[in-house]
């Protein structure tokens, strides 16, 4: 299954400016991975609970995530 369509929130460009040079190189790196293949397990991709229940995440390092709605 690929993933044709992501649309990203207004305040993603400005949160991705502000990574550095080698973090937006795998940001962008695991970006494709999932346009490719969403259930890939490097993705780690998993449902959130709590507060933000209804929405995904995915992998990028141990301590960044890309979170996203299902539509």
């Amino acid at each position: 299954m690929k993933i044709t369509d992501i649309h990203y929130s207004k305040s993603f460009p400005e949160q991705f400016i502000r990574l550095t040079h080698e973090l937006k190189l795998l940001t962008v790196k695991k970006i494709e991975i999932f346009r490719e293949n969403p259930l890939h397990p490097s993705l780690r991709l998993h449902m959130l609970k709590g507060k933000l229940i209804n929405l995904w995440s995915v992998s990028i390092t141990a301590k960044h995530r890309l979170i996203f709605k299902r539509q």
